[in-house]
């Protein structure tokens, strides 16, 4: 399948306003099963949970056959059919407070079409800008990788790499139907893969349904904040293979050291096998 040429004006800017209504967050701790009180009117959202916010409801009859809106309007339409949320970069500026209106700014900023060992590939980049009244509390952007459906003969993917190195901190975790099912509604991501079997199976090729990769991110990303000596600055993930409903991960990470100090830290997740599914990096903000 041979991707489309991208027309010149594609990706026009879009805006989401939201009010952080406390309840989608309260619902999103509910879901994890996470000890003590959930986040109320007023608290900073903790960060990444604001994938549970700016929920854009397209139509139905704007879907394509995979449950997500249709490329060709703010996405454009790059000719392949198979899409996964490969990774990100943020930036933390200012807290976004529940209860406060908030809006969101985004906008495609690149699209880049490549061949890659099992046939094209489109990366499209989407940049986000999360404002807490006037100010930018968010930077981020978004990657999104489109490949085609698998097809009888297609070669198999190579195994992901393992890490020999132990981690400081693990925690062990597992996501079954029920918390899949909860995430798709809360994030309102009709992705067909994190909830129909048939789909994930037979035409997406998958052995299961699929772990969501933002909520393997968000808890990478909490358990850097339950780590961090101070607020995270900046979170970057990248997928590397995905994770199955059922089956036991590991969330995994250690402070990162350069010259004797310790700065960053190095966040992954291994699926059942040990073999990475994602890779991330947290940065708490300077100290003083």
């Amino acid at each position: 399948m041979t991707p489309k040429r991208i027309p010149d004006s594609a990706g026009n800017a879009r805006v989401i306003e939201d009010p952080l209504d406390p309840w989608h967050a309260a619902a999103l701790h509910a879901a994890l099963d996470l000890d003590g009180p959930p986040p109320q009117a007023g608290d900073p959202l903790p960060p990444l949970w604001h994938f549970v916010y700016f929920r854009e409801a397209a139509r139905a009859s704007a879907l394509g056959h995979d449950g997500h809106p249709r490329t060709g309007d703010f996405i454009p339409d790059v000719g392949l059919p198979r899409r996964m949320w490969a990774g990100g970069r943020l930036r933390f500026l200012a807290p976004l407070i529940l209860g406060a209106p908030a809006r969101r700014v985004s906008a495609v900023q690149n699209v880049a079409l490549k061949q890659g060992r099992g046939g094209p590939l489109a990366f499209v980049t989407i940049r986000h800008e999360i404002f807490a009244g006037q100010a930018l509390a968010i930077r981020e952007e978004q990657d999104l990788v489109y490949r085609p459906l698998p097809a009888p003969g297609d070669p198999a993917p190579a195994p992901a790499p393992r890490r020999a190195d132990a981690p400081a901190w693990r925690r062990e975790a597992t996501a079954d139907s029920t918390l899949l099912f909860r995430y798709s509604a809360l994030t309102y991501n009709g992705h067909k893969i994190h909830y129909d079997l048939r789909h994930a199976t037979e035409v997406e090729g998958y052995p299961d349904l699929v772990v969501h990769g933002p909520l393997i991110a968000q808890l990478l990303a909490d358990l850097a904040r339950a780590h961090a000596p101070r607020p995270l600055a900046r979170f970057e993930f990248r997928a590397v293979s995905p994770v199955f409903r059922g089956r036991p991960f590991a969330l995994c990470g250690a402070p990162e050291r350069a010259g004797g100090a310790e700065q960053a830290i190095d966040l992954w997740a291994l699926n059942e096998d040990g073999r990475l599914a994602m890779t991330a990096r947290a940065t708490p903000e300077p100290g003083r």
